[in-house]
């Protein structure tokens, strides 16, 4: 029998590699439902591939403009996440991933979790901003989580649900990105063009900048304390250039275990689609040059002074971390468009948060989506509106 798959998000870079590792397997799975925002010619393509008879384009003109091309076709054309309800029906499909970047990710992921068997999520800002949300769901639908990014399945391969009393200390790998040997007295001078020029993964602009600062490393931490209810005083961060070891699990046994691949996002994607499944993916050989040479080393905090950050996180979930989330978000665009220097997006980040009227936020749990999704508008806001 086909496993019925949805895919929220199919055109970004992890909707791109599930489709391609589901086109080897094409008569195991039946793909229900996909999701774009604007990029409607590829949509067209993973459409046409797999006869979907689903799809919601969130972008309004680009929703009218599919329905055109589509308007003789047996295909139904939904311009936002309410229709979840309708196109899936009441019977649990069996796999969804949720690619969405953004906070934009958020509503779409509380509203499939009742209505599959397991969940993969690559979208950070959810889990950073909504876990106690989501948590909530998956608990109450009895729906399986299995996290995408890297770090965190590896964990999650790793601790293979192991009491948490047994674990002494995890440790997350960051490659330390385009500068992890640039000299500091050039860091005032850094272009977005430098920045973009990550050593190891090819990532969206936005991704990719947040690992030139390392702020990518501060909301994994963030992520790995939510997924797998541990206190952050069990997290750290170790530099490792080649990016080919994603993360470390000491145990209180004496046992430290660490998880090796490639440096490509076909493994975990695979790995939460054939969980536990004989099905072989092609992948290289061991580096043993890589092995003998792994170069962990602790974090320089001179160099990515962001890393800061975890000293002001409450051990709670709270609307903190979404005034977090939204004050890099706007921080990272003002670089990207040459507003600010790459120096200015920590030392104003780090200024914003200890502001005592966002500080407030760290006492307060998301109770709804409008209180995230609000708070991150207002942050958005009063950033906008500095001059620096």
């Amino acid at each position: 029998m086909k496993k019925k798959i949805v895919i929220l998000g199919s055109t970004g870079s992890i909707g791109r590699c599930l489709i391609n590792i589901l086109k080897k397997d094409q008569k195991n799975f039946d793909v229900v439902l996909l999701t774009a925002n604007k990029n409607i010619n590829e949509l067209l393509q993973q459409v046409k591939l797999f006869k979907v008879k689903n799809v919601i384009i969130t972008d309004n003109k680009k929703f009218i403009d599919f329905k055109k091309i589509l308007k003789n076709k047996n295909i139904n054309i939904y311009n936002n996440f309410d229709s979840i309800t309708k196109i899936l029906g009441k019977k649990k499909i069996d796999y969804t991933m949720n690619s969405i970047s953004g906070l934009d990710g958020l509503k779409p992921t509380l509203g499939i979790i009742k209505f599959t068997k397991q969940i993969a999520i690559a979208n950070k800002e959810s889990i950073i901003c909504g876990w106690s949300l989501i948590n909530k769901q998956l608990k109450r639908y009895k729906t399986n989580f299995i996290p995408i990014d890297s770090e965190h399945f590896s964990i999650w391969s790793l601790i293979n649900d192991k009491n948490q009393q047994n674990i002494e200390k995890v440790f997350i790998t960051a490659s330390g990105g385009p500068f992890n040997k640039y000299p500091l007295n050039k860091f005032k001078s850094i272009k977005p063009k430098d920045a973009l020029n990550h050593p190891n993964w090819k990532m969206g602009k936005k991704i990719t900048i947040d690992s030139a600062t390392m702020m990518n490393k501060v909301f994994e931490i963030i992520e790995a304390k939510k997924i797998f209810n541990f206190d952050y005083n069990k997290l750290s961060i170790l530099v490792h250039p080649k990016s080919y070891v994603h993360a470390i699990v000491k145990f209180s046994n004496g046992l430290t275990k660490i998880l090796v691949h490639d440096t490509n996002m076909v493994i975990p994607i695979f790995n939460s689609l054939y969980p536990n499944s004989k099905k072989n993916i092609k992948s290289k050989k061991l580096d043993l040059s890589i092995m003998n040479n792994l170069n962990f080393r602790k974090l320089d905090k001179k160099r990515f002074p962001i890393v800061n950050i975890l000293n002001l996180l409450p051990q709670k979930d709270s609307l903190f971390e979404t005034v977090i989330v939204s004050a890099n978000d706007v921080l990272v665009k003002k670089f990207l468009n040459n507003e600010i220097k790459f120096s200015d997006i920590s030392k104003i980040l780090l200024k914003i948060i200890n502001n005592r009227e966002f500080l407030k936020f760290k006492k307060i749990t998301p109770k709804t989506i409008a209180q995230i999704t609000h708070l991150s508008h207002y942050v958005s806001l009063k950033i906008n509106a500095l001059r620096v």
